[in-house]
């Protein structure tokens, strides 16, 4: 696999760096985080939750789900999935919702963590970009070319998946690894070819870089987010109760911005600096489907296929069990992960 380098470049579209909680989460080595961002609740038993900007305490505080906790929650802000479950696996954070392949290189990695929650959205925002000029039609057209995308994130399991379903591998493309912000960039500035990203990244380039979506992750990738735990908190008996009860403040909150998109994207945009068209375009097109399911067998199988596509290209070390990383204990009641995500319609 050939991986070109680019010069960061100046950012040229006025873009806060964002999250990907929920979606996906970049990946790159050396983003970090775990700055605290204040407590909420009241209590003799804090509940260390690890987020992303605009990520679930945005979303919980707007749903009014943080109102009348009966615990604290003391909130820790990363720049993405990675370091976010790095933190859990040192025992400083005790959950925090991530995309579907940061947990796989975590897992890889022996980290200690457990996928306790899921939820399944739309993968319409899931998409490889490409200039509205471009002569790309089609993925198999990808071939020789350049494409940015966050090494480790869920864009980085789709653009795999993509070429697989073209006939193609990395080897026959020339990969660039770059967070949001340089791809962006490098998008732009004409720099790429191509640009395999996620919402609400995909909206924004949609709405304000030129772009056009060469194709999405709809029938390429699972569309899986998840709560990841600390063990150790999950031992507790106390705070394994507070982990119940947070993952089903989130169900309620996410039944919330469905049915309120518009409420919900003003205070999104608000929290992240997205202007608001941009945000509402993508919790219709992919943020506001998400729907709460268990982290069952379908979720594990799903899940191990990402392990042994990543394995196979020595991405990771080696494959392994999935379903070793995984809690069963809060799935009662909920949907199975083959559930469809909630729709809008079709995306703007």
């Amino acid at each position: 696999m050939r991986a070109r380098p680019i010069a960061p470049a100046a950012l040229l579209l006025p873009l806060t760096l964002l999250l990907a909680a929920c979606g996906g989460s970049s990946g790159a080595a050396g983003a970090g985080g775990g700055a605290g961002s204040g407590t909420d609740g009241k209590g003799s038993l804090t509940l260390n939750v690890g987020d992303q900007k605009g990520g679930y305490e945005a979303l919980l505080r707007a749903a009014g789900e943080l109102d009348d906790l009966p615990y604290k929650i003391k909130w820790s802000t990363f720049t993405s999935g990675p370091p976010l479950l790095e933190a859990v696996n040192a025992g400083a954070v005790d959950v925090g919702g991530v995309g579907n392949t940061p947990p796989v290189f975590a897992a890889a990695a022996k980290s200690k963590i457990k996928v306790i929650a899921g939820t399944h959205s739309s993968s319409e925002g899931e998409a490889v970009l490409v200039k509205k000029g471009s002569p790309l039609k089609r993925p198999a057209q990808l071939k020789g070319k350049s494409i940015a995308v966050a090494q480790g994130s869920s864009a980085h399991y789709q653009l795999i998946a993509t070429l697989k379903k073209a006939g193609l591998t990395p080897k026959d493309v020339t990969l660039n690894y770059l967070q949001p912000a340089d791809a962006l960039a490098a998008f732009t500035r004409g720099k790429v070819d191509a640009w395999a990203v996620w919402d609400p990244y995909t909206s924004q380039a949609l709405d304000q870089a030129d772009a056009r979506v060469l194709t999405t992750g709809q029938g390429v990738v699972n569309g899986l987010g998840f709560q990841v735990a600390a063990p150790a908190a999950l031992d507790d008996k106390k705070k394994s109760a507070a982990l119940k009860d947070y993952t089903d403040r989130v169900r309620r909150a996410q039944n919330w911005v469905f049915k309120h998109p518009d409420v919900w994207s003003k205070a999104w945009a608000k929290e992240t600096g997205l202007p608001e068209k941009v945000a509402l375009d993508a919790v219709k097109r992919t943020r506001g489907t998400a729907v709460t399911v268990a982290v069952d067998k379908g979720a594990i199988a799903s899940e191990q296929q990402i392990v042994d596509s990543f394995a196979a290209l020595k991405l990771i070390p080696r494959s392994f069990d999935f379903g070793k990383f995984v809690d069963p204990r809060f799935n009662g009641g909920l949907p199975p992960s083959s559930t469809a995500p909630r729709t809008y319609g079709k995306a703007q």
